[in-house]
């Protein structure tokens, strides 16, 4: 496996967060200090999690507590659909959301074995427009650290990540490519897609 996609697959496996658009008006009650002290929580759990010796299918179910706790699941999961959400109903959305939240637990938290030792550093927070980056280092056993960049909001409510840049590499692109290229072969059905998605990973 290259060191490009061992990095790749480490993020997706600890994170599974795919990229969102820029929020308008997200970052309005939220501070520098809230938005890290967000990413120093879940950066702690992920690392609890990778080296906690644990099943994977227990890290697995692990994950997708983290990832309901302080992603902000329907706007990735929106984000990552693409157009096709903007015709779907309220039923339909929610279905697929709690369908995609548990596919990309299977999916990357297979993985999690692959990573024992790994650690994700928070290294600083500044504001950017709308929301707060979080940058951090992910370090993994026999490579150089590389750079991870979180983006958070408080958009919904309550302060959440729905973004990561990963060496420049935007999560939104993978996942949303091959999202998209499930839908399109399910001929656009997202009902067709969100049962795919159920069993899938």
């Amino acid at each position: 496996m290259s060191a490009d996609t061992t990095r790749r697959s480490l993020i997706l496996a600890l994170a599974a967060i795919p990229a969102a658009a820029a929020l308008p008006g997200a970052a309005a009650a939220l501070s520098v200090g809230q938005a890290r002290e967000l990413v120093d929580r879940v950066v702690g759990e992920i690392n609890g999690v990778i080296n906690s010796g644990r099943s994977v299918n227990a890290m697995i179910a692990d994950f997708e507590r983290i990832f309901a706790r302080y992603a902000d699941v329907p706007v990735i999961a929106r984000s990552v659909l693409g157009p096709a959400a903007r015709s779907a109903s309220a039923a339909e959305l929610a279905a697929y959301t709690e369908a995609f939240r548990g596919y990309m637990a299977r999916k990357y938290g297979k993985r999690f074995r692959e990573f024992a030792g790994a650690q994700i550093e928070v290294t600083g927070a500044q504001p950017v427009r709308t929301y707060f980056e979080v940058v951090s280092v992910a370090r993994l056993r026999g490579q150089s650290p590389f750079e991870v960049r979180w983006q958070v909001s408080d958009r919904s409510g309550r302060d959440l990540f729905f973004n990561l840049i990963i060496e420049g590499v935007n999560m939104l692109a993978v996942e949303r490519q091959e999202i998209g290229a499930m839908l399109d072969r399910r001929r656009g059905s997202l009902a067709a897609m969100t049962e795919d998605l159920r069993r899938a990973g």
